[in-house]
């Protein structure tokens, strides 16, 4: 670390010159995460000083504090004292300390699919709104969902690259599964052993909620070596017909230890890594075949617009929902009230009559609407520059809102933008994540950090 303030900020000046985006996003992102948290005040202020009668704004609160604003601090945090290399450890979106990976796997991604396949494994489907709905469905009703998908855990900076899991007697809140992560190319193991993979194996035994962000999440047992010996076990097992497999076990490749992951579950281990080859795998039947590209089909189909992104884009539709509703709160006026909004009181300053000040109001509603229309087209379409746009737009209208609440405006125009307003925060939050910014870059992770020997 440079040793002077004047150092340190030449520095950040150059950072900015190198990079503006970057730059943006991490200003957004930490607004965002400021913006959260005011929010979440404003909720359980309205529940305190309105009495009962506004009791519904627990529940928002806990939704804002659970999934935005604990997870944005923990992102925060994370970047300053959880370690950035391998430790064997993978980490959550948060950056916190994830599952362990616990097996390792030599050759290319097919004979991965194919083994996985022939063990009885089924590849998890990718996180998106339809997954997600039919995920929480087949929770709640105890249906079968053999494809369910998995929470994103990060390795090397990224995602898992597909998961595969077992249900247990058909009830999605119980299932093996195993995450993997292809290793960077020229990349080695401690003590330099080779792998092309990684996979982190865990055993969810129930619903419940995560310690650190008191989310709904799935609990692990906390012995995941029991896991990683039933993962090499089903591969190995002779019905699987994996013929020409062979495992390596590396003993005592880490510390064995007692700790929790992202969740707050607990874990345990004795340390010990197999490597499983797969190289010398026979040729996958037509059977076989046929299921790995049509779940490779399905997969790219399911990481067309993330999760994430479609949420902002659906709080972008819903805001304008909103502001339709204000425009015609806004018509409705009558002309004797026309005059007492304080939005008119600067127009008129520069010379506009009340009626021409509030055809501008109008005017300058109606095109917002429908510029946040096609921005939210464009953010669909990949704009990294719409996105940055919608940002921005959405950081001007939050303070504005701060303003009018600080300055003591009326209750009813408080009221009135409060949900618009709350909207923006969640446009926001959604858009000035890693995921968006990937999206809308267009970055492929597989790409920018090519597989070793894959």
């Amino acid at each position: 670390m440079r040793g002077t303030l004047s150092e340190r900020a030449h520095a950040a000046v150059e950072e900015v010159q190198e990079n503006p985006i970057r730059f943006a996003d991490r200003v957004f992102f930490t607004f965002a995460t400021i913006a959260a948290g005011w929010l979440a005040f404003l909720l359980i202020h309205q529940f305190v000083t309105a009495g009962w009668r506004h009791l519904w704004a627990f529940l928002p609160f806990w939704l804002i504090v659970t999934y935005l604003l604990l997870p944005r601090i923990h992102s925060l945090l994370t970047k300053v004292y959880v370690p950035d290399y391998f430790i064997g450890r993978s980490r959550t979106r948060e950056g916190l300390l994830g599952d362990p990976v616990n097996v390792g796997f030599r050759g290319k991604e097919d004979r991965i699919h194919e083994a996985m396949l022939r063990a009885g494994w089924h590849r998890a489907d990718e996180i998106n709104l339809t997954s997600s709905r039919r995920m929480v469905v087949s929770t709640l009703m105890r249906r079968s969902y053999p494809d369910a998908p998995v929470s994103p855990l990060y390795l090397f900076g990224r995602r898992q690259r597909f998961t595969y899991q077992q249900e247990v007697e058909g009830n999605p809140a119980k299932r093996h599964h195993v995450r993997f992560w292809p290793c960077p190319k020229g990349w080695r193991l401690p003590g330099g052993h080779r792998a092309n993979w990684l996979a982190a194996g865990t055993y969810d035994t129930a619903v419940g909620l995560n310690l650190f962000t008191l989310q709904v999440t799935h609990r692990i047992d906390a012995d995941i070596d029991a896991e990683r010996d039933h993962i090499v076990a089903t591969l190995t097992a002779p019905e699987a017909e994996n013929a020409g497999i062979r495992v390596k076990h590396l003993e005592n490749f880490s510390t064995g230890y007692h700790a929790r992951n992202g969740g707050g579950d607990a874990i345990r281990t004795d340390g010990d890594l197999p490597i499983v080859d797969l190289r010398a795998l026979p040729p996958a039947s037509a059977e076989i075949a046929a299921t790995v590209a049509s779940d490779r089909r399905d997969a790219e189909q399911g990481r067309a617009v993330p999760l994430t992104v479609a949420l902002g884009l659906l709080m972008m539709l819903l805001r304008v929902v909103a502001g339709v509703f204000s425009l015609s709160w806004v018509l409705h006026l009558a002309r004797e009230s026309i005059g007492d909004l304080r939005i008119l009181a600067p127009i008129m300053d520069l010379g506009f009559s009340v009626e021409q000040g509030f055809v501008l109001v109008r005017l300058v509603i109606v095109s917002y609407l429908l510029a946040y229309l096609l921005l939210s087209y464009l953010v669909y379409r990949g704009s990294n520059w719409a996105r940055m746009v919608t940002m921005a737009i959405s950081a001007v209208s939050i303070i504005l809102y701060a303003v009018l609440w600080l300055t003591g405006a009326p209750e009813s125009a408080l009221s009135s933008n409060l949900i618009g307003s709350s909207l923006e925060i969640l446009v926001l939050l959604a858009f000035s994540g890693e995921t968006a910014r990937r999206f809308t870059s267009g970055k492929n992770p597989a790409r920018n950090h090519p597989i070793d020997g894959v």
